[in-house]
């Protein structure tokens, strides 16, 4: 099969028909196989029903129906473990999204053997406290992640079969999987300039609140792709770092005090000191950062995809 096509939807019933037959007729035209898979998020209209009824007049519409809404992220894992495509096309229900843009991004994947290609929506038909935001998400996304991507948002993205079998998307990742692909060792990242279309039905579902969550995200990404299997690299230096300031902060106030009592100088005893005390925490914070990182260590080894890696190819002994 040449292309999945996979569409998580929340109420989006009345953009459904139109993204089908639009989906379909870019297929056809192409010559492509394919299938499409319509992940309803927990929809509380009639959306499911839309697709069974679509699914009745094209056999290579399939669906997925979440009991809740789980979010964005849950529903293109759900599709990524369900795809049997070469190339993997994600895009939003909403027909901002257009399928038209779909042989170029084909073609980019399997010619120009990109492992993934993401969207770039430079034009945009959003309100500026939306773009402002977004701008500045990008900016600070690109700074961590050193990918060089305008548009980690855009739900229009292609995918080597074997990237979205390799990685996992969970919680709000979904902003992230061009960052999830480098982390599994995918790292020939493109980026294709496509059309923003404004909004035919519905209203958005995503508030300011997702930046926010955006870059609390981004943060945990970016511990767990540095430190995740090595803990005490960062908590163990940390916590020496502290302790030993502070064991020769503590030190200089008991030598102060012997320099004093050594010259008959006026002086105080050392718990008077507030520096004692400061140092005292230092030596303390530092020892459970350190025993932090050692307990990381601990569950680190005991994982069970400690040694698991991702191998490209493999040529056996005969």
């Amino acid at each position: 099969m040449d292309i999945s096509v996979i569409v998580p939807l929340y109420n989006e019933a009345e953009s459904l028909p139109e993204l089908a037959t639009w989906i379909a007729k870019v297929m056809d035209e192409n010559g492509f196989s394919y299938e499409v898979l319509f992940i309803d998020d927990g929809s509380t209209d009639n959306s499911w029903q839309v697709i069974e009824t679509l699914k009745a007049d094209n056999p290579c519409l399939k669906g997925v129906k979440f009991r809740r809404n789980y979010g964005k992220s849950p529903a293109l894992h759900t599709g990524f473990e369900r795809a049997q495509g070469d190339v993997v096309i994600t895009m939003d229900a909403d027909l901002q999204d257009s399928p038209d843009e779909i042989p170029e991004l084909y073609r980019m994947i399997t010619t120009d053997g990109y492992d993934l290609v993401s969207g770039w929506k430079k034009k945009r038909y959003d309100p500026l406290s939306k773009t402002i935001p977004t701008k500045l998400f990008n900016a600070t996304a690109r700074k961590v992640t050193g990918i060089y991507l305008h548009d980690f948002n855009c739900g229009l993205k292609a995918y080597r079969r074997e990237v979205v079998k390799n990685i996992e998307v969970y919680g709000d990742m979904h902003r992230y999987i061009p960052y999830l692909a480098k982390t599994a060792g995918f790292s020939r990242i493109g980026e294709k300039v496509v059309q923003h279309r404004a909004r035919k039905y519905g209203t958005t579902k995503f508030g300011l609140n997702r930046f926010v969550n955006g870059y609390l995200d981004l943060m945990t990404l970016w511990f767990f792709s540095k430190f995740a299997v090595k803990p005490m690299h960062l908590f163990g230096l940390l916590g020496s770092v502290m302790f030993i300031l502070g064991f020769f902060a503590a030190i200089a106030v008991g030598a102060y005090k012997l320099y004093a009592l050594a010259h008959d100088m006026p002086y105080r005893l050392v718990t008077d000191s507030p520096y004692f005390f400061i140092a005292l925490t230092m030596m303390v914070l530092g020892t459970l950062l350190f025993l932090a990182g050692f307990l990381g260590e601990l569950v680190s080894r005991n994982a069970p995809g400690r040694n698991r890696y991702n191998i490209e190819k493999d040529i056996e002994q005969s």
